[in-house]
Parts: structure tokens; C-alpha cells; sequence
């Protein structure tokens, strides 16, 4: 087991001792008095005081363990959460949670004045701790990338891209359904934001009497299921006034939140980006990815060397694609027209599989 995945069962025992300190404090307070009240009282091989402090001890250690794992569980998830975020915002994060430590510190100094600092005292610590695990898990999460945060403010470094942060998924992503591949290879980072109005679109498609349109329908729900179980995915209820358009709600969603659209909608792509959203479009990215050339093209091609069965002839195209040219052997050397027969993708890149075109 690594050092830092032994950090909440560290944090957790801190915070057990800390409660076993306060129990223990308690008890003294409690059975002070009952033994004031009862001089000379002995139960046992202890006074009243000493048992106090014992069952008081005993329960803090008890209850401890059941509340430091609840706090360290709350803080793991909110590290989970804020690993997908931009360092920006988890840096915003840090300073808000030392603000609200030094805020807890004001607030409770008082429990000194209310109190026996026996037990104020491992009270007060107690609430500190608890904020400065937070800010330590928060700082852990992201904190390698925070100078570069600070580079980025000062005008030094390129912002964080789109791909960083929240995105407000579009319906057509969810009814596509290619997204779930994309985010499984860890192309795909941030919080899905999915708006009330996709869900009541796809709920919608999902009734719909047709079969197409139900089919559609509840294959985007299933995607959504799905996709909760690969990255964050949160439901929001934004729900712009005057906006009756699904399109048009998601471009002010974006705009008012400040958070990128994912889409495979040309349209709506093109819309958004007017208005000033930042798109991340996954037909432009499915576009990218596809073969520079299909079956039927006919491209020019230098055969450079023969290939490993009879008669074959190799070749590349300008963007390093390998060309096997059939029956060809005995144009090794020279520039030739081929016909592609099929086009196949490996473990090591795609290969071409050609025909010397007939002159």
C-alpha cells in the first residue's frame, strides 16, 4: 500500500484521538462534581472521578471511530469530485477552505469563555483539524498544478481548454451513444452537466409512439445511466426565462455558467460558437479520426520496397499511412495510381491495401 492512500486512516485516527481527549475531558468534569458531591466515594479499585473519566474516554473512542471515518469518507468523495476539476477552481477551492478554517477559528474561540478549556480546548481543535484535513486532501488532489495556475494569471501560460472542467452535455451526444467509448479511453475529463431539458427530451423520445424515436430515446437515457458510472455526472435544473428551445436553453446555460458545450450537432455547434461558448464538437473530432482515405479512392503513391507476401509492393502516403500495393512487385521503385481495396486499423496503425490502377 502506497504512503498516501494511508493518509484517511492516519486523518481518522487524529480525529478518534482527538474525540477519545474530549470524552475523556468530559468524564473528568462530570465526576469531578459527582465525587464533590459524594467525598470519599469508591467504586471499586477507582473513585467516581476516575471511572468518569474512563466511560467518558471509552465513548469517544467508540463513537470516534464511526464519526472520523463518516468525515474522512465526506472529504474522500470531495476529493474524487475535485480531481476532475481545473487547478483554477481547486486552487479557489484551497484558499476558500483556509478562509473558512480562520473563520471556524473566530467563530469558536468563544467556547473558551462557555467552558472548562479541558474540554474546550480538544473541541476547538477538533473543528480546526477538520478543515485543515480538508484543505490538505483538496491541496493533495491538484496540487502539482497550482504554480501553474498562478502562471496563468499572470498572462504567462496558455488557460486550461475547453476539455478541463464542467461541460453541458447536448441530446444528440446521449443518443449517439460514442461519447461512453470516448470517456473510457480518458479522452474526457470534468463534470457532465446534463440540463433538466435533455432529460425531458430524451423522456420524451422515450414515449414517443414511433419506434425509431423510442428506440433513440432510450438509448440516450441508457447512455446517461451509464455514464454515471465513468465520470461525474450532475442534473442541473437551469432553466433560462424566455427560452423555449432546447438548443437555445443549452447556449445559455453555457454562457451563464461558463462551461463548455459537448455536441455532435453541426447547427448547434456553429451556434454556439457565435455566441461565444466553447464547443467541443465530436462529429469535428470523429472527422479527425477517420482514415485519410477509403475504399474506392485512387491515390498517388512511391512503391519504395517489397512487402512480405509475393508480389506485393509498399508504399507510404504524406502522412506516414502504409500502402500495400498487390501484384505490384515489379514497380518497386516507381510512382504509381492505386485503387484502394480496403483500409484496415492494427495495434500499430493502419494499413492500406491497394491495386495498381489500369493506365
Amino acid at each position: 500500500m502506497s504512503r498516501l492512500s494511508r493518509v484517511p486512516d492516519v486523518g481518522a485516527e487524529v480525529l478518534r484521538l482527538l474525540l477519545v481527549v474530549i470524552g475523556a475531558a468530559v468524564g473528568f468534569q462530570i465526576g469531578t462534581r459527582l465525587q464533590a458531591d459524594n467525598p470519599g466515594q469508591v467504586l471499586g479499585m477507582f473513585d467516581v472521578t476516575t471511572w468518569s473519566v474512563i466511560v467518558g474516554a471509552g465513548l469517544g473512542y467508540s463513537l470516534g471511530g464511526v464519526v472520523s471515518r463518516r468525515i474522512m469518507s465526506s472529504i474522500a468523495t470531495g476529493e474524487r469530485r475535485l480531481s476532475a476539476m481545473p487547478p483554477d477552481q481547486v486552487f479557489a477551492g484551497f484558499l476558500g477552505a483556509l478562509l473558512a478554517m480562520l473563520g471556524v477559528s473566530l467563530v469558536a474561540w468563544p467556547l473558551f469563555l462557555i467552558g472548562p478549556s479541558a474540554v474546550m480546548a480538544p473541541l476547538f481543535a477538533f473543528l480546526v483539524i477538520i478543515g485543515g484535513l480538508a484543505g490538505f486532501r483538496i491541496a493533495r488532489t491538484r496540487g502539482s498544478a497550482v504554480p501553474a495556475s498562478f502562471a496563468s494569471r499572470a498572462g504567462l501560460a496558455v488557460p486550461p481548454a475547453p476539455g478541463w472542467g464542467p461541460k453541458v452535455l447536448d441530446t444528440s451526444v446521449a443518443i449517439d451513444g460514442r461519447i461512453l467509448e470516448v470517456v473510457r479511453a480518458g479522452f474526457l475529463t470534468g463534470t457532465l452537466l446534463v440540463p433538466a431539458a435533455v432529460v425531458d427530451e430524451l423522456q420524451g423520445l422515450a414515449d414517443a409512439a414511433e419506434e425509431g424515436r423510442r428506440s433513440r430515446g432510450r438509448r440516450g437515457l441508457d447512455v446517461l445511466t451509464k455514464l454515471q458510472s465513468a465520470m461525474p455526472v450532475e442534473v442541473i435544473t437551469d432553466d433560462p426565462v424566455g427560452v423555449a428551445a432546447v438548443d437555445a436553453k443549452l447556449v445559455q446555460i453555457c454562457l451563464a455558467r461558463n462551461v463548455a458545450l459537448l455536441t455532435l450537432d453541426q447547427h448547434l455547434a456553429d451556434a454556439a460558437g457565435l455566441a461565444g461558448v466553447a464547443v467541443l464538437n465530436l462529429h469535428a473530432l470523429a472527422k479527425a479520426m477517420a482514415p485519410p482515405v477509403a475504399g474506392g479512392d485512387v491515390v498517388e503513391v512511391h512503391l519504395a520496397r517489397a512487402g512480405k507476401e509475393p508480389g506485393q509492393a509498399v508504399g507510404n502516403l504524406p502522412d506516414g499511412t502504409m500502402v500495400i500495393v498487390q501484384r505490384a512487385d515489379h514497380l518497386i521503385g516507381e510512382t504509381v495510381s492505386a485503387s484502394i481495396t480496403s483500409v484496415t486499423t492494427t495495434s500499430h496503425g493502419r494499413l492500406v491495401f491497394a491495386r495498381v490502377e489500369p493506365q
